[in-house]
Formats: C-alpha cells, sequence, structure tokens
C-alpha cells in the first residue's frame, strides 16, 4: 500500500510542476489553456494506466490467497475424513 501511495504522491508532485513551469511559460492564454489540457490528460491516462496495474496486481494476489485458503481447508477436511473413518474401524 506504501508504494501506491508514493507513485501517487509523486505523480502528484510531477503534475503540479508542470502545471507551474506552464503558468510562467511565455505563452499566450489560450494556447497556454490548451497545453494544460494536454498534458492533464497525458497524464491522467498514465496514472489511469498505473492504477490499473495496480488493481490487477492485486487480483492476482488475492486469487493467490484465495486458491492457498481454499487448497488448506480441502487438506484440513480430507485429514477429518481420514481421522472419521480410523476411529469407525
Amino acid at each position: 500500500m506504501n508504494t501506491s501511495k508514493l507513485i501517487l504522491g509523486v505523480l502528484a508532485v510531477a503534475a503540479t510542476g508542470v502545471v507551474i513551469g506552464m503558468l510562467f511559460a511565455p505563452v499566450k492564454g489560450a494556447a497556454l489553456r490548451r497545453k494544460i489540457r494536454r498534458e492533464s490528460e497525458k497524464r491522467m491516462d498514465d496514472v489511469k494506466e498505473r492504477l490499473s496495474g495496480v488493481a490487477d496486481d492485486l487480483s492476482q494476489k488475492f486469487e493467490k490467497v484465495k486458491d492457498n485458503v481454499s487448497d488448506y481447508a480441502q487438506k484440513t477436511m480430507n485429514k477429518s475424513e481420514k481421522v472419521k473413518t480410523a476411529e469407525s474401524n
């Protein structure tokens, strides 16, 4: 979780730096607004892509844990059945 917070923090700082840099650049208002809009869209696409990667990674980890728990439960049930069978004999 700390890694995702770090990534979002770095992206926020980078975006802020880009906007501040553009505001101090010698460009007309309309051109500056277009440039800010394009940069913002590009940065948002980067953020969405990275968040999608994090979501996929979390999903894979969840599936692995779910499979491990399912395997453990099945092994426990098998052992329990063996004990019951041994006790009834």
